[in-house]
């Protein structure tokens, strides 16, 4: 009964009406409850329950609500499951959740970075493993930074270590991600050629089928663009990887996409990315075919 219940939240999640009726009808509390008490429940709950969390997540009222409400310590604990279903969706709400500087701050808190970066190494699902990288990045991007309270003189040494470490190890692990999917062979030849079948050689690689079906609005758009001009190589490489996923022609929201980063004047960003010196070759790479798949939206809108 509850697996159905969860499920059927999950299924209704996904219209922007219903997830306001769900929270107003105090689904954000049921929810958090059922994830606090099934650690020992069956696979199929667990990915509902992570699931429902997840749709409900999409909204940023509904996300500031789960955090304060408990939510992110159980979805840490659902992420460390044996199940690859539950690590995707426990992942998805997490990224989500990750998106708030209070939540991030709360993931650190609760031990959420290593459990995420393990997603993020060991999965067996892709999906999963790119969103546990994806809040990782929103974690250590710079934002929750600013936000941190400013500790005291005899507190500031502690909390600066407690910061750098899962910062250190994130970024590491977010990098050897990303590196999975690149092929040194096609990235030098991109490099040197501006022929189409050196860059579509690059994106076969690269891509992440299951992606395609992400739906992101347009500031979780600006944010990865922001990343592109990260002082971190890892994030700008992080950023234009995460762009080229949910660029793709043929992606079921590509051109949604494609049209937020059109009018954020994202094409100048990446322009600049892609040329930058100091970028990595795969960030530069990575940048030019988003750049493509741009062009492509474009030609493909006008006809």
């Amino acid at each position: 009964m509850l697996q159905e219940a969860a499920g059927a939240l999950w299924n209704l999640s996904f219209d922007d009406r219903n997830r306001e009726a769900i929270a107003a009808g105090g689904g954000v509390e049921a929810l958090v409850t059922l994830a606090q008490s099934c650690s020992n429940a069956s696979p199929g709950l667990q990915e509902r329950a992570a699931g429902a969390l997840w749709g409900l997540s999409v909204s940023e009222a509904n996300s500031i609500a789960i955090g304060q409400e408990g939510g992110v310590a159980p979805l840490i604990a659902l992420a460390r499951s044996d199940a690859e279903d539950v690590h995707e969706t426990a992942a998805g709400a997490l990224w989500n959740l990750a998106f708030n500087h209070s939540n991030a701050l709360r993931i650190i808190e609760e031990g959420g970075v290593p459990a995420l970066v393990h997603l993020c190494s060991s999965s067996e699902s892709k999906m999963a493993r790119f969103m546990a990288a994806l809040a990782l990045a929103y974690m250590f991007d710079g934002r929750t930074d600013e936000f941190t309270p400013i500790a005291t003189p005899s507190e500031s040494s502690s909390k600066n270590v407690s910061l750098d470490v899962p910062r250190r190890m994130a970024l590491k692990h977010i990098e050897a991600f990303i590196l999975g999917f690149s092929n040194p062979q096609a990235f030098a030849a991109a490099a040197v050629s501006s022929a189409p079948a050196a860059l579509a050689q690059v994106t076969e690689k690269a891509r992440i089928q299951e992606a395609g079906h992400l739906r992101c609005s347009g500031v979780e758009i600006g944010r990865f663009v922001s990343m592109l001009r990260n002082a971190s190589s890892i994030l700008k490489t992080c950023a234009a990887f995460a762009l080229l996923q949910i660029t793709i022609p043929g992606g079921r929201h590509a051109v949604h996409h494609a049209t937020l980063m059109q009018g954020a004047g994202a094409a100048r960003v990446l322009r600049a990315a892609a040329a930058a010196a100091n970028s990595p070759i795969e960030a530069k790479i990575f940048a030019r075919i988003v750049l493509r798949n741009l062009e492509h939206h474009q030609v493909e809108h006008s006809i």
